[in-house]
């Protein structure tokens, strides 16, 4: 027979296996639990990162679309530059000298160095005589009666219209047969 004293032995090897196996699953417990603190922190650091890296890219696009608004008619000035240029010339020069065609001549030849700068930009004068109405593009001031034009067609612009690139800039000012 087995002695009491071996069975308590036995007992308590059994009890001390155990412990060993619940004292090794308790530290892979802690170990797992470790790692995923661990990757609870790396990712909450990663999220701060990328919320302050979005935080200085918002200001700085923001920066950058403020600069552009403000100096977004930068290109043009200096491009209509020469043209004040040469009014000052021509008011110097009608000044001194008081011959009037040659300052006529001399603000036709701006006016079409500004046409020509402002065309570049993407400006153009509308046609409107003779079109059918459009509210989009045209302004009706007046209806007048006409026996050359049908209803609806514009007979006398009173105000040019202008388009810059495909957008209406200012619609011309029309008298419209009624």
């Amino acid at each position: 027979m087995v002695s009491n004293d071996q069975h308590n032995d036995t007992i308590d090897e059994v009890i001390e296996e155990q412990t060993e196996q619940q004292q090794e699953v308790e530290a892979q417990e802690d170990s797992r639990v470790n790692e995923l603190e661990k990757l609870a922190e790396e990712n909450q650091q990663r999220y701060l990162r990328a919320q302050a890296d979005f935080d200085n890219f918002r200001r700085r696009t923001q920066k950058e679309k403020e600069d552009l608004a403000q100096y977004a008619s930068m290109k043009l000035i200096g491009q209509l530059l020469p043209v004040v240029d040469n009014f000052e010339r021509a008011v110097s020069a009608a000044s001194a000298n008081q011959d009037f065609d040659a300052l006529a001549k001399g603000v036709d030849m701006i006016f079409r160095q500004l046409e020509q700068t402002l065309q570049q930009e993407g400006l153009k004068a509308m046609e409107a005589v003779g079109e059918p109405f459009n509210p989009e593009f045209h302004q009706a001031i007046m209806t007048v009666e006409s026996d050359e034009h049908e209803e609806g067609i514009i007979v006398e612009e009173v105000q040019k219209g202008y388009i810059l690139k495909d957008r209406v800039l200012r619609p011309a000012m029309v008298k419209v047969s009624g």
